[in-house]
């Protein structure tokens, strides 16, 4: 197979996988996440339960998809920053950049069922720990020459991510524009100087 014909069909696997998300967040909006069954969604998008994990291995992966997909945005994004930059600065920047460019409806609906259920909850915070945090931690460790499980990075990385979080859920609950609420908490730490004690530009 071409890598274009390779290409042309993770992206058809892809575009059916985000129709079945969108299916199954607006069932886990409407009756909860934890009342929801696989065959429910399958239902709901059109397919049997056995071509729904062809696309999610469980009912969790479709809310993990989400986190998925941003930390692979912001890796993508945080790639493209100048090599000159200060680090924190660049993932501000980069977080920034990906978050402005998904959809504030689709995200508001993730946090509403994630924040109903107590076992979504869990899950996601693990994921964004594994998934989002560290690839900040990779960028940050790759940047300050440390391994990214390394205290600096590591810890950088922590914060961040926590950040983020809480900025999500303050613009849920306040609204506004959420890549600039999510950059303006950032700054509370984008111009920490690594290994500077706390100490900033």
């Amino acid at each position: 197979m071409s890598p274009t014909a390779r290409q042309a069909r993770a992206d058809r696997l892809e575009a059916a996988a985000r129709s079945v998300e969108s299916a199954a967040l607006l069932l886990f909006e409407d009756r909860g996440f934890d009342l929801v069954t696989v065959d429910d969604i399958a239902a709901a998008a059109g397919i049997s339960a056995r071509t729904f994990f062809r696309y999610f291995p469980a009912k969790d992966d479709v809310l993990r998809g989400v986190v998925r997909r941003r930390a692979q945005a912001v890796a993508a994004a945080l790639a493209a920053r100048p090599p000159d930059e200060a680090p924190m600065r660049s993932v501000r920047q980069a977080v920034q950049e990906v978050v402005a460019a998904e959809d504030s409806a689709d995200v508001a609906r993730w946090v509403r069922v994630v924040e109903a259920s107590l076992y979504a909850t869990r899950v996601m915070l693990g994921v964004s720990v594994l998934e989002f945090n560290g690839v900040l931690a990779e960028f940050l460790g790759a940047r300050l020459g440390e391994a990214p499980d390394d205290l600096e990075p590591a810890m950088l990385a922590v914060a961040a991510g926590a950040i983020i979080l809480a900025a999500q859920t303050r613009w849920y609950l306040r609204g506004g524009d959420l890549a600039a609420t999510i950059s303006d908490a950032l700054t509370v730490i984008d111009t920490v100087i690594p290994g500077g004690s706390g100490t900033r530009e």
